[in-house]
């Protein structure tokens, strides 16, 4: 109920609500449907992942969310030469470049070869023709060991928080004496008296010129 003096509520129930109610009953179909998509898709990019290609790990912008990694768009051409993969040969064994995008640190840049090099070493590149195989290509018992990746691609891990560090209270933390406050009001408070204290001693040293002139007359 509405409290306070307030007009009560209307209640509208004769508008046909039958004709408005919107179901879902078609969810256990668009389920089914979702799933056979996945499938057709799985085996039409065999034997490449499901997933698609290996992304790197980037921070968001702005000061509000630079704190956060997420996937980004691509490795940069830096990351790609600290990994020993030729920039051209990157996209056609699954992973995505951004020539654009730069390193703004040294830990992102690590991170990121880091990555790649363990995808490498995962890494298994099936010959365009068996019966000429170019260097680089898996042999024929890795070949029958492999098998599609499901899932993610080296999903980027969030690090976890920081536990907070507690400090016992001191004395000294309490002596008003040393209270950092009054200090910092102190400090401000001369900044700001700076000009009036000039002022001020110019004004005497004129007062004690004139007086040592009077007295010398």
């Amino acid at each position: 109920m509405v409290k306070g003096n307030f007009e009560i509520p209307h209640a509208h129930f004769k508008k046909d609500w039958q004709n408005r109610v919107k179901t879902w009953f078609n969810q256990p179909a668009r389920k089914l449907r979702r799933r056979k998509a996945r499938q057709a898709k799985a085996k039409a990019v065999f034997p490449r992942p499901t997933a698609g290609a290996l992304r790197p790990v980037v921070h968001s912008q702005t000061v509000r969310y630079n704190m956060k990694v997420r996937a980004g768009r691509g490795f940069t051409l830096e990351e790609l030469k600290e990994a020993g993969i030729p920039r051209k040969l990157a996209p056609t064994i699954g992973i995505c470049v951004d020539h654009r995008r730069k390193n703004r640190s040294l830990e992102s840049l690590t991170d990121n070869v880091k990555r790649l090099k363990a995808y490498k070493a995962n890494l298994v590149v099936f010959p365009r023709s068996a019966k000429k195989p170019k260097a680089g290509d898996a042999t024929a018992a890795d070949l029958q060991k492999a098998d599609q990746f499901t899932g993610a691609i080296q999903p980027v891990i969030k690090a976890a928080a920081a536990a907070p560090e507690f400090v016992s209270v001191t004395a000294a933390m309490t002596d008003p004496k040393k209270s950092v406050y009054k200090k910092l009001r102190i400090e401000r408070m001369n900044i700001r008296q700076v000009g009036p204290r000039q002022k001020a001693a110019l004004a005497a040293a004129a007062e004690e010129k004139a007086a040592a002139k009077l007295g010398t007359s």
